[in-house]
């Protein structure tokens, strides 16, 4: 079978950025399959390209049965709203046209966010005559429209008209969590399948230090907690340096927040005003890198706003937090709080609460071996529950079922 992915957002394992399709399409290689993904190359984490002249297309290998084929996008991702709808349409044209190039395809796999590429999922999967399979990775436009990104009315009714289409002419529709089913299934989706997120355990050590990146850091000596991930609008950090600023009395314990995002120079700011000597911020590594990243860690913080859109997320992060047996600290309601909680993996706080947020990082700085105890149960929990590799095979199992039915 050879699946044709659309994916502007695509992270390779040696780059910065969330790797669920990599790790799948390698499995799914694996299986016996090929898969062609089509790319940006500019990272959706960072706003860069890979390099300075962009090519209207550029072919990598992603691995034994994996081709990557990087389509010319407009370079202005993180610029403005206007710049990113023009940077998404880019790819829509750009990603359409090669597309069409590619022979012998079986299947072609949407997903979204953005939105915009489904619908050149989903025409070259008419056009090549091949079931199209549509993956929602959150609820967009309704997560925009929710954290005020999304208001003109205009575009509101044509990515909801949009969203819509994409569901009622997916043959099948996958969702990333269970909070996103009944969005979905209202919204006229046909047939729809849960694989969740998870993360691949293989990769994760939780008995590991992280020796070499503490020392990078200066941190040897520091309990560390760790926000690893985006810096948007979405993400709340200016939360997590508010309780940062309350836990400026414990000399030994070091927040770190590393990535990138629209947010960051915003954030470092507010650093700086603040005075935090007790937080650092680290450029993203690739995600081959994090294993070492994640070791170095005693405690991993995931957050987001206070919006109830966002009770419905699976996020990665929460997965290879658990993965790496680490104990988190979760500012987030719904589904992957019934995850943590049920794995007894952490401590759960309200969102947007700067004052529980600190409290929470305090007790596990000062209750070590406990924390110790939370990591490992996570790691159980995702060993049991959301290892990768079953989580591919599921999906390799949908895809299978799909094209065996033409």
């Amino acid at each position: 079978m050879h699946i044709l992915l659309i994916h502007q957002a695509f992270a390779a394992l040696d780059e910065p950025g969330g790797t669920r399709h990599h790790e799948i399409a390698r499995h799914l290689a694996a299986r016996g399959h090929q898969v062609t993904i089509i790319a940006s190359p500019v990272s959706y984490l960072t706003g860069k390209a890979r390099s300075q002249q962009i090519p209207w297309v550029e072919r990598q290998d992603g691995g034994p049965g994996v081709t990557v084929l990087r389509a010319y996008t407009y370079p202005a991702l993180h610029k403005s709203f206007f710049h990113r709808v023009v940077s998404f349409l880019s790819f829509m044209v750009a990603s359409f046209q090669i597309g069409l190039n590619v022979r012998k395809v079986d299947l072609v796999w949407g997903t979204s966010p953005p939105i915009f590429q489904g619908l050149t999922a989903w025409s070259l999967a008419r056009l090549k005559r091949v079931p199209f399979l549509f993956e929602v990775r959150d609820l967009w436009p309704a997560f925009a429209i929710a954290v005020g990104v999304l208001h003109q009315p205009l575009l509101i009714r044509a990515s909801e008209w949009l969203e819509r289409f994409l569901y009622k002419h997916a043959d099948q529709v996958v969702v990333n969590s269970p909070g996103f089913i009944d969005h979905v299934w209202e919204r006229g989706a046909r047939q729809i399948e849960l694989v969740p997120n998870g993360a691949e355990v293989a990769m994760f050590d939780p008995a590991a230090t992280g020796e070499p990146f503490r020392e990078k850091l200066g941190l040897q000596a520091k309990y560390i907690a760790l926000y690893a991930g985006a810096h948007g609008i979405s993400n709340d950090l200016g939360t997590l340096l508010e309780a940062a600023d309350r836990l400026r009395h414990l000399p030994d314990l070091a927040i770190v927040l590393l990535g990138d995002g629209k947010e960051k120079p915003a954030l470092l700011a507010q650093a700086v005003q603040l005075g935090l000597s007790n937080v650092c911020f680290v450029s993203p590594v690739p995600k081959n890198e994090m294993p070492d990243v994640l070791a170095a860690a005693n405690a991993c913080i995931a957050i987001l706003k206070p919006i109830s859109m966002y009770a419905t997320v699976y996020p990665n992060k929460v997965f290879d937090y658990m993965a790496a047996g680490r104990p988190i600290v979760l500012a987030m309601q719904g589904v992957i709080r019934k995850v943590v909680e049920e794995g007894q993996a952490g401590i759960f706080v309200l969102p947007g609460d700067a004052q529980a947020l600190a409290d929470a990082i305090q007790y596990l700085a000062e209750h070590p071996q406990e924390g110790v105890a939370m990591g490992l149960r996570g790691r159980r929990q995702v060993e049991r529950n959301f290892n990768r590799p079953v989580l591919a095979n599921q999906m390799a199992c949908i895809m299978e079922k799909m094209v065996n039915k033409v």
